[in-house]
């Protein structure tokens, strides 16, 4: 199974969903698309080997794919959106209130960010009128000085946690804890269009796209693909962006419409066989 089916436990997303529990998910001949992207469902440098299966969160990354020449796709939505299927809201939730907001980051230690983030607190603070909580990448979160940027500025801080890497290290409740938050909130941002953003806009908050957009250090100019998402969802850009736009375009590209049901996707990830044998242990 390739590491980043690990990757925020999407494979053991997947595997409670069908019916086999979530912390030994069946061995996966495949790749699973791990975060939102404007391309073909996965991202530079993460090139799925020819004859492995792409399990891609919706169609248009299956015809980005396809314009380029790769193979072997399946579309199944996010499994995000599997997760939230699977959770219901508690009568004792609190209503939704304030921001959370999503800065852009690095994705390993060597990735670090560079942007200024005095300015990036004087421009939330210009535009959100309620509570505010920064939720850091694993990254961000660990380096003491950025947290303490944010907390000074009276922001609620936090992490949903690491990614893991190699089969190893990450935390199960990475998603779930993100679901939680995104729905304890009215209002979902961030400085550049992301991941989280889509799954905030696919729950019903209003999203907004804003501020200092900050880049990888050494990062070839060009090629930190700010100017290419604004011109290609400019409805998904500013600090008012309207809800139910961004709701549906957020539902395409997660593939709502492709989401299968516990045997469908058992059949199509090859647990078929898992599936049955568990549910015949069961009967």
């Amino acid at each position: 199974m390739d590491s980043s089916n690990h990757w925020y436990r999407h494979a053991h997303i997947w595997s409670q969903y069908c019916g086999l529990g979530f912390e030994h998910p069946p061995r996966l001949n495949g790749v699973i698309q791990h975060g939102w992207t404007f391309v073909h469902g996965f991202g530079a440098g993460h090139a799925p080997p020819h004859g492995f299966a792409k399990y891609i969160w919706a169609d248009v990354n299956r015809r980005r794919g396809q314009a380029i020449g790769w193979r072997d796709y399946y579309v199944t939505g996010a499994p995000f959106l599997y997760l939230d299927e699977m959770t219901p809201y508690a009568e004792d939730d609190p209503e939704p209130e304030g921001t959370i907001w999503y800065p852009f980051h690095g994705t390993v230690d060597y990735e670090a960010v560079s942007g200024d983030h005095d300015r990036l607190i004087d421009e939330i603070n210009a535009t959100e009128t309620g509570p505010v909580t920064m939720c850091l990448y694993y990254v961000e979160y660990k380096i003491p000085a950025i947290r303490a940027k944010y907390e000074d500025a009276g922001f609620r801080v936090i992490s949903h946690g690491d990614r893991g890497i190699k089969w190893t290290g990450g935390d199960a409740d990475f998603l779930p804890s993100q679901l939680r938050e995104l729905r304890r909130h009215r209002r979902v941002a961030s400085n550049r269009l992301s991941t989280a953003i889509m799954y905030g806009a696919s729950l019903g908050l209003q999203p907004a796209v804003y501020g200092d957009p900050m880049d990888l250090v050494g990062v070839k100019a060009g090629f930190n693909g700010t100017d290419l998402l604004e011109h290609t969802f400019p409805e998904l850009h500013g600090t008012d962006i309207d809800a139910a736009v961004a709701h549906e375009i957020a539902n395409r590209e997660l593939g709502r419409d492709a989401m299968l049901s516990p045997t469908e996707l058992a059949l199509v990830l090859g647990w078929e066989e898992e599936q049955r044998l568990t549910t015949k242990v069961s009967a």
